[in-house]
């Protein structure tokens, strides 16, 4: 059970209890490190069970409970409610309840503690001294961690008079007859800084109107994304829900005055570069508002010099971006890292797609020297071996992210029979990206810049790219393109999803598009869901690997739109379809990742352990599957809707649709409704 504000979140057990489990990251966090490791309440002593819980919004919730075991819960003479919320603290109402005709008198005890871990060591905990100060006096007890600088604090008071100890506090209360007992308990976190400055101080102004007005942030929020119209039973919800869990997913990092969508629950709490930016084109017809801020943030932090330890260079857009402690002493490369070979072309891929949503002309001319540092370091520094291609391979032998697109596990990047390639490599996906943004970068030189030199520049060498490429990595006897090229050429022959991602580039010839999108919605490939990562019948194939057989919304999102953009509509309504046919069966925020398991054997979406809910880049597929349904795109100043509809989903009306002309509605009906033929594969 969670709650979520930005980056300060707490994840609990069903009675709202948390108990250390070395595998699962439970607590309350906040940028990066536990502040709370230990939060069970008792009565008499005794655990308590829940009866039920009311899921108020993303920072809010309340669990209702009885002590004792199920047997007594008939006869219960006391209940509990727990209601809990977190902003910039945590915040919890105990409330107990005497349901009896006589006076009651319980013992009540909050045990508490704090690890002060930082998420990264989840799993792999190390003993850190925690000083703790127990005052019952004020009501508080303070828990303290500092290693040199890097200083962490939490504070728990009470509203009512407590016995405070170091393990917690206790309440010895008498209720009246049908009476009721309540206290409340305020927690602060203090992230300290040099001379134990809280760093969080040029925030408070802020943070006071995000603790006073959050029910109205989340509702102007919603109110100012397109409303939709759905026949589909569900759907309207479904929509809702996952523009609620962009809003709960936003955060301010430290020092920036705006908000940008963070990765996810549990693990990717903090900025990502590739998530924020994928999240930000993903929602770009309903929540705009991202982008601005998250160009601005990533043009702050581009790499500009080499650093071995990071994975810096010059020009390269960051990979994440990290409070804890193990990265601040660099214990680990996690503080501030540039391990990430997309990021760099899909941020300027971004910018000329705000452009054309927006009309911010002035955006673009403020960017202009970090998209041009972006555009130089794809030629640069990601062309390791000359030959062209964009490729990685990571300069932090100790502890860098081996693979470095998007499907960044160890073992993602491996050929039809198992074997990964040597270093560098080039994944597919990047030179479609690469070439994108080649392509975009032309246009905002000529339009923006006034640098028509460099735009026929850029356009010559994205002209040049996708020869080449379709020259070296079309295997012509599998029909598709290989999952990537070792350093001396030789493709790398798996059959995966990233071919997905060429057609959402562009750089796919018009003359191999129905091929590749007959592998995508093919036996192998696609499981009734969505399109999996790795196609079935290869040496690796793992329905539950995540980038080995997994399904990923993300993932299925741009393959879509890729489709659309060569006129394929019917595979495309196909994917969108079953992404959303999973979203709405499982119900609750969609998750990053589903099990590669075909639909007609398991019936029911299987969740992944290791994929984080919510995560932003999910959510956001949602709405970018929306809008491929719908084909929104900008045309000048107008808005194009070209509806392929999946077939069942009835009529669809998304109303006041933002962009450079203002508002805009959009229709659409599923064909099939009225009896037409569906278009034939194209």
């Amino acid at each position: 059970m969670h709650v979520i504000a930005g980056n300060v979140f707490a994840i609990s057990d069903a009675q709202g209890d948390i108990e250390v489990d070395p595998q699962t990251p439970v607590g309350l966090f906040a940028y990066d490190t536990r502040f709370l490791s230990h939060w069970v309440l008792r009565i008499d002593g005794e655990r308590i069970n829940a009866l039920s819980r009311d899921d108020m919004t993303y920072f809010e919730t309340r669990f209702f409970l009885v002590p004792g075991a199920a047997s007594h819960y008939v006869d219960a003479d006391v209940s509990i409610i727990r209601h809990r919320s977190v902003h910039d603290c945590f915040h919890e109402k105990i409330t107990v309840l005497n349901h009896s005709s006589q006076h009651a008198e319980f013992t009540v005890r909050m045990e508490m503690a704090s690890d002060f871990t930082d998420i990264i060591e989840v799993g792999h905990l190390r003993q850190r001294a925690v000083q703790i100060s127990a005052d019952s006096a004020s009501q508080r007890l303070v828990l303290r961690y500092q290693r040199e600088r890097f200083i962490r604090e939490t504070t728990v008071r009470s509203t009512v008079p407590a016995e405070v100890d170091e393990g917690g506090m206790t309440f010895r209360i008498r209720i009246a007859p049908e009476g009721k007992w309540e206290t409340d308990l305020h927690v602060s976190l203090t992230i300290g800084g040099e001379e134990g400055r809280d760093l969080r101080e040029d925030l408070q102004s802020h943070q006071q109107a995000v603790r006073t007005g959050m029910r109205e942030d989340l509702s102007e929020w919603l109110d100012r994304a397109p409303r939709l119209v759905a026949e589909r039973n569900g759907l309207e919800e479904t929509y809702r829900g996952s523009l609620a869990d962009l809003a709960a997913l936003r955060y301010k990092p430290l020092s920036y005055r705006e908000r940008v969508p963070i990765g996810g629950l549990p693990w990717a709490m903090g900025l990502c570069g590739r998530n924020g930016i994928i999240t930000c084109l993903q929602t770009m017809a309903f929540t705009p508002e991202l982008t601005p801020a998250t160009l601005r943030m990533l043009a702050l932090m581009q790499g500009g010099q080499l650093d071995d330890a990071l994975d810096e260079e010059p020009g390269k857009i960051l990979a994440q971006l990290r409070y804890g402690e193990t990265g601040a002493f660099g214990d680990r490369s996690s503080a501030l890292y540039y391990g990430a070979a997309d990021t760099t072309p899909l941020f300027v891929v971004l910018l000329d797609e705000y452009e054309r949503w927006s009309g911010d002309a002035d955006l673009v001319r403020e960017l202009r020297h970090p998209a041009r540092m972006a555009l130089d370091w794809i030629d640069d520094y990601g062309d390791l071996t000359g030959d062209g291609y964009l490729r990685y391979q990571r300069r932090n032998e100790r502890d860098g992210t081996i693979n470095q697109g998007w499907k960044d596990s160890p073992d993602g990047i491996v050929n039809a029979h198992g074997r990964q390639p040597a270093f560098p490599r080039a994944t597919c996906e990047l030179q479609g990206y690469a070439y994108d943004a080649k392509r975009r970068g032309a246009r905002l030189a000529r339009e923006f810049w006034g640098d028509p030199a460099y735009a026929d520049r850029l356009e010559r060498e994205a002209a040049a790219l996708k020869d080449r490429f379709n020259r070296d990595f079309w295997l012509p006897q599998q029909d598709y393109y290989a999952l990537a090229l070792d350093p001396y050429g030789e493709p790398v022959d798996a059959l995966s999803s990233n071919i997905g991602h060429l057609l959402w580039s562009g750089i796919v010839t018009d003359d191999r598009a129905e091929a590749v999108a007959e592998h995508l919605v093919g036996p192998r490939l696609f499981n009734g869901w969505g399109v999996r990562t790795f196609a079935t019948g290869q040496r690796t194939y793992n329905p539950v690997g995540l980038h080995l057989g997994a399904v990923w919304p993300s993932d299925n999102a741009l393959i879509a739109a890729g489709l659309r953009h060569y006129r394929l509509d019917v595979p495309a309504a196909r994917i969108a379809g079953g992404i959303f046919d999973m979203a709405q069966t499982l119900g609750g925020a969609v998750p990053e990742v589903i099990a590669g398991y075909e639909r007609s054997l398991t019936k029911y979406p299987v969740k992944l352990a290791s994929g984080g809910r919510p995560q932003s880049w999910s959510s956001g597929a949602l709405l970018m599957l929306l809008g491929t349904t719908l084909g929104l795109r900008p045309i000048g100043d107008n808005l194009l809707v070209n509806p392929a509809v999946p077939e069942g989903f009835g009529r669809l009306e998304l109303l006041d649709i933002p962009g450079r002309w203002g508002h805009s509605d959009a229709y659409a009906r599923d064909r099939s409704t009225e009896g037409q033929h569906r278009p034939r594969l194209r």
